[in-house]
């Protein structure tokens, strides 16, 4: 059985989200989209909020969320516990998002990236794994209910 991947765009993102849907299924992934599923104008906290809940329950691992900028909707998705979402605007950055913070939720602006730039970015976001060790408590923090917690890791 393949992974399943949730997928989530506002209008300005919906083209970007359908090729990038494309590019998992053509890798074998069992893909939702969460809409939305036209260029009619919507607002993007609804429907990072759909992919952020899923991904937050346990429901699916891993996300890929595009809008205009990838601002807003990075924004919106983090503010649920447990997710990590990753504005990335290079393939090295898709690579640190998951080596070191073990993103979990990949955000790329739509209007601002290549298909190619895209791609790129989703395949090294989909093949590199989480470094552990010293990160873990990075993550253990970022997990936390208040954020407040100290780090005896001076690293």
């Amino acid at each position: 059985m393949s992974e399943k991947i949730i997928v989530a765009s506002d209008h300005a993102g919906f083209a970007m989200k359908e090729y990038l849907k494309s590019e998992l299924k053509k890798r074998d992934f069992e893909v939702e989209d969460a809409g939305t599923y036209n260029t009619d104008s919507v607002d993007y906290p609804v429907y990072a909020a759909k992919l952020s809940e899923a991904v937050a329950s346990g429901a699916v691992n891993k996300g890929v969320l595009v809008c205009g900028s990838g601002i807003g909707a990075s924004m919106t998705a983090n503010r649920f516990k447990g997710v990590r979402a990753a504005l990335c605007t290079s393939v090295e950055m898709a690579k640190l998002s998951r080596m070191h913070n073990d993103a979990n939720v990949l955000v790329v602006g739509g209007r601002l990236t290549s298909e190619e730039t895209a791609s790129l970015m989703l395949d090294a976001w989909l093949t590199t794994e989480f470094e552990g060790g010293r990160h873990q408590n990075r993550i253990t923090l970022m997990d936390s209910v208040n954020g407040e917690e100290e780090s005896n890791d001076n690293r």
